[in-house]
């Protein structure tokens, strides 16, 4: 399906004019161009007019395609390719937002055309910006003053325009109407768009119905992207399809070169066995016939049994003219191709940003789509054109799967996750400035169950033609508050502008790379709608997924909870996005421990009193989970190391380190051990370490208290060896009822903490404790076991 070309003649005399520009010929400066841009001064006799009675002629209007034009050239010093033809999109061509910020403030330092970045995000096309600025307010009534300035490009000294003050804005030349508000012409243009891009899907041929088999040979867009290959594992795991991978790229082997890297970017394989049953096809989803050639793309409509169509410009910042090209015309192309040669189902991962109207009641799986004028952002629009163009191509007799994720978390176990995804940027400012937004739900879901549900669908032909929320369990705002508090990372919450503020100015302040397109995000005004009606939207359902999942037999949908996220979290802290709880950080739980008894020197008899008072604490419930160990402070009391106490500088416990494995193949299991670094009042440094051991004894009451110790000098051996005892009835005191938690958290939370630290702990002593036993037990039933020396008159 092919966009309309717009008027020939015009668009020729625009790259003519860009190339001169390049070039640097053609006695076309940019002071000339710029005369012709801006209107002529103003003749001598209205600047001595009268006080009051200003000169009423109208400026001439500025040329548009000569603007168009210098705009162009100047953009194309920042793509990878050097140039960009005026009716080319800028993001499109390759450039980032960062170079659209640099585009900005060249345009603006060097050539005094003032360009509102929101304006390039929203169409990035130089002859629409140059339309855009010739109906802003305040366009130069006089031809501006020249300085002279060194071109970088050509190394000539160049004339370059000096910004004037501005008047009133004429009306553009051509267009026979008034200027209007930039926004407000943008939006009514957009909204022009959608409609003739809808009108496309009617062009598509009637077909009759595909064959309701599983595929064999399926065509995926998008699998260089973070749920494209997830979703392309998923297909050669669960079903014997050949999956053709359709990558932006010149030729054959960069496309698998660059298919290859995101694989492993994302921790998949990119195996001998995965080439295999894959095809990598170079092409380009913006492109008509997706860049294929007419003898391959023939081929395809002919030999494919399903299309998948994954691939998508997720920017929210850019508007919809700048994302058309990827979310909309590229789907339609698709559609096309399904309707092609034999017919096909398309599979079309669309999003439940079709719903993100600022005050809608339900977001359910056949419930009404927004209002198309009610979207705001770009993407949002993009993803509800292309929905509803797909919509119209079901009249054509076209079997079209509409499947909807959220927001898409990371990895379960992988922990892989989209850096620039929004739901990732929230989740990592949440936990590094430790504050949350209010809002009703957050509709999101791990990759890993989104992509499996998907290809689910995909794979089974009685679930095709329907359309399909893959948004799982919503968080809602208590969810997110109780799971980072038991993480130990007690969050507060506020007022979305206060928040939004709070944390552009600590982006601001410490700078954080990976958080650059958030704090971006935060900034724009069009990406501030969609944020708002994604945090303040309904919870999304999925009735329809929910039925499919359970007659498949996969994993039904859970609430994307802290361990869900654990992963996830580890490696956006590591990233440097997240932080997560460290020791020095204000504990989430802790509780005192007094040990009393007696040492003395190794290999003799232990008479000297000793005990310790300490403090045992936790970051974070993480803490426990990941590295099983405690933080400890406090107080060593040992006359037969030093008269004064000693202070505890560092101290951990890690609780059953060697995870139930018993020493010397024995029946001696460790349950806790004690390393702490000490200090005496002279400056000395000593160490502790100390070990709690299960046997398959019937002491288990004492084998939890008492500790066996050895205390040395740092950097040499023991000199101290012995046993202190937590006193009976010390334990529940200290280490049950004087459980203390985070004051920050409320009453249901620190209740909430104890009971599950407790609990936690609780089970690791009884399997700590239950290992002995058990080992004694397998041991005595294995009547064929050879004893080993070891344990005899244990």
């Amino acid at each position: 399906m092919r966009e309309t070309n717009q008027d020939a003649s015009a668009y020729a005399g625009q790259r003519a004019t860009a190339e001169s520009i390049e070039r640097g010929g053609g006695g076309l400066s940019v002071s000339d161009l710029l005369a012709r841009v801006v209107p002529a001064a103003l003749p001598a006799h209205s600047a001595t007019a009268t006080a009051g009675a200003p000169d009423t002629d109208p400026p001439p209007p500025p040329d548009v395609d000569v603007l168009a034009a210098v705009i162009a050239a100047a953009a194309g010093r920042h793509l990878p390719e050097g140039h960009l033809p005026p009716d080319a999109d800028f993001f499109d061509a390759g450039g980032s937002s960062v170079n659209a910020v640099e585009l900005v403030a060249e345009l603006e330092e060097e050539l005094g055309i003032e360009v509102d970045l929101d304006e390039v995000f929203a169409d990035a096309r130089p002859s629409s910006l140059a339309r855009r600025w010739a109906r802003i307010p305040g366009i130069r009534a006089t031809a501006p003053a020249v300085t002279t300035a060194t071109d970088p490009k050509a190394g000539a000294t160049t004339a370059l325009p000096v910004p004037s003050p501005r008047t009133p804005p004429p009306a553009v030349a051509g267009s026979g109407e008034p200027a209007h508000a930039p926004h407000t012409t943008a939006r009514r243009e957009d909204l022009d768009q959608i409609l003739a891009d809808l009108a496309l899907a009617d062009r598509l041929p009637f077909i009759s119905a595909p064959e309701p088999l599983p595929p064999r040979r399926l065509l995926l867009t998008g699998a260089t992207g973070f749920l494209g290959s997830h979703m392309l594992l998923d297909l050669l795991r669960h079903s014997d399809a050949h999956v053709y991978c359709l990558v932006r790229a010149a030729d054959q082997e960069a496309a698998e070169k660059r298919l290859g890297e995101a694989l492993c970017s994302y921790r998949l394989p990119w195996s001998t066995e995965v080439r295999r049953r894959i095809t990598v096809l170079p092409g380009d989803i913006r492109r008509p016939h997706l860049g294929l050639s007419e003898e391959r793309w023939n081929e395809l409509s002919h030999e494919l049994d399903g299309i998948v169509g994954v691939a998508a410009a997720v920017d929210f910042l850019r508007g919809y003219q700048s994302l058309r090209a990827s979310n909309v015309l590229s789907t339609l192309a698709l559609a096309e191709l399904a309707a092609a040669g034999r017919p096909k189902p398309l599979h079309h991962i669309s999003s439940i940003a079709v719903f993100n109207e600022v005050g809608i009641t339900s977001m359910g799986e056949d419930d009404p789509l927004a209002h198309a004028d009610r979207l705001i952002a770009g993407y949002d629009q993009t993803k509800w054109a292309a929905e509803v163009a797909l919509r119209r191509a079901r009249d054509h007799g076209l079997i079209v799967t509409a499947l909807r994720p959220g927001g898409i978390g990371g990895h379960t176990r992988t922990g892989a996750y989209n850096p620039q995804d929004l739901s990732s940027g929230l989740v990592s400012a949440f936990g590094r400035f430790r504050t949350v937004p209010a809002f009703r739900y957050l509709n999101v879901a791990p990759v890993d169950w989104v992509s499996r549900v998907a290809v689910g669908v995909i794979c089974e032909p009685d679930a095709w033609g329907f359309d399909y929320n893959l948004t799982g369990v919503p968080n809602t705002l208590d969810d997110v508050v109780q799971d980072m508090a038991l993480g130990g990372m007690h969050v507060r919450v506020k007022d979305w502008d206060d928040w939004r503020t709070d944390t552009l100015a600590r982006l601001q302040a410490e700078p954080v790379p990976e958080l650059t397109f958030l704090s971006r995000v935060l900034q724009s005004p069009t990406a501030l709608k969609l944020c708002e009606a994604t945090l303040k939207g309904p919870a999304a359902t999925g009735e329809r997924t929910a039925h499919l999942v359970e007659a498949l037999g996969l994993q039904p949908a859970t609430r994307y909870d802290a361990r869900a996220q654990l992963k996830t979290f580890e490696r956006l802290a590591g990233d440097g996005l997240a932080r997560l709880p460290h020791k020095d950080d204000q504990p989430h739980l802790w509780f005192t421990e007094t040990t009393e008894g007696q040492v003395g020197p190794v290999a003799t008899a232990a008479d000297t009193p000793c005990s310790m008072a300490l403090t045992l604490s936790i970051a974070s419930m993480h803490q426990l989970v990941t590295e099983r160990r405690i933080d400890v402070r406090g107080h060593l009391t040992c006359p037969a190391a030093h008269p004064e106490p000693l202070t505890v500088e560092r101290g951990d416990v890690w609780i059953r380190p060697e995870e139930g494995i018993p020493e010397h193949h024995g029946l001696t299991h460790q349950l806790l051990r004690y390393r702490l670094l000490l200090r005496d009042t002279d400056g000395g440094s000593w160490w502790l370490e100390g070990r709690k051991h299960a046997r398959a004894r019937r002491d288990l009451w004492r084998q939890t208290r008492a500790l066996t110790v050895e205390i040395g000098r740092e950097g040499e051996p023991a000199l101290l060896a012995g046993e202190l005892v937590v006193p009976a009835d010390s334990y529940v005191r200290d280490q049950i009822d004087g459980i203390q938690v985070d004051p920050r958290l409320t009453g249901r939370e620190q209740r909430a903490a104890k009971l599950t630290w407790l609990a936690w702990f609780g089970l690791q002593m009884g399997r700590g404790l239950l290992g002995p036993f058990t080992r004694a037990a397998a041991d005595l039933l294995d009547l064929r076991r050879t004893p080993h020396p070891t344990e005899h008159n244990r």
